[in-house]
């Protein structure tokens, strides 16, 4: 989506305790070490805790952000598109590697498709046709010294802009590892619409945040869901 895309977790998904249930100094040392739970913080910053009732009627979350500027008008959307976009809210990573891993292998895609196939069963008289997606994903390194909150605004309201512009189905983002190293994914309705949604004015500011990642890669490829929701398969994007 932006160069953006790729932000570190708020601040927010860090567990805090309070001042009144704190131990001591000496007691803190005394606890042993737990290991950042990466995937149960990318899985809370992914699917936020909203009461169906504040959500707009015929919209979605589709990102970690919940606002009303930032969930998925359904209605905007073919039907394919729409089921996928559902489906698109079980995405999960297949370990807390995901930041390196062959982007096939990082996610549990034949857990989604499955969750397609179920809801395509459910719309009576749908006949799933063969059908490409633009996806997009993001993999950095960020640099150990750098703004955060202007990152993470950068990120927010470039996602806003894509949401307006429409044809976003899915924004994902994790949790950077021990080494900074982070991944982000944007799935598509289509390459013209990924286009449509990076031209606005934040995201021409974030594409200036580069500065604040040691390394930025992009890959694209087309995600091709075959008749019936049969099988599916990746392929490095090349326009037709």
């Amino acid at each position: 989506m932006s160069t953006a895309a790729v932000v570190d977790h708020p601040s927010a998904a860090i567990p805090r305790t309070s001042a009144s249930t704190a131990t001591s100094e000496k007691a803190r040392q005394d606890i042993p070490h737990q290991p950042l739970n990466r995937l149960r913080l990318v899985h809370d910053l992914n699917n936020p805790d909203v009461p169906a009732s504040e959500i707009l009627p015929g919209h979605i979350i589709s990102s970690p952000y919940p606002g009303p500027t930032h969930t998925l008008d359904l209605s905007r959307l073919t039907t394919p598109s729409a089921l996928f976009a559902r489906a698109l809210q079980t995405l999960t990573p297949t370990s807390d590697d995901y930041a390196t891993q062959p982007y096939e292998q990082g996610f549990d895609f034949p857990a989604l498709f499955s969750e397609l196939r179920r809801l395509v069963a459910e719309d009576e008289g749908l006949e799933w046709p063969r059908t490409d997606f633009y996806v997009v994903a993001f993999r950095s390194v960020l640099k150990e010294e750098l703004d955060r909150q202007r990152l993470g605004l950068l990120d927010e309201k470039s996602h806003e802009e894509a949401v307006e512009s429409g044809g976003l189905l899915k924004y994902w983002f994790g949790v950077p590892d021990g080494e900074r190293r982070n991944l982000a994914t944007c799935f598509w309705h289509s390459r013209q619409n990924a286009a449509d949604g990076g031209r606005g004015p934040w995201h021409k500011q974030a594409r200036g945040a580069a500065i604040m990642y040691e390394t930025i890669r992009f890959e694209t490829r087309r995600l091709t869901v075959e008749e019936g929701v049969g099988g599916w398969s990746w392929e490095d994007w090349k326009d037709k």
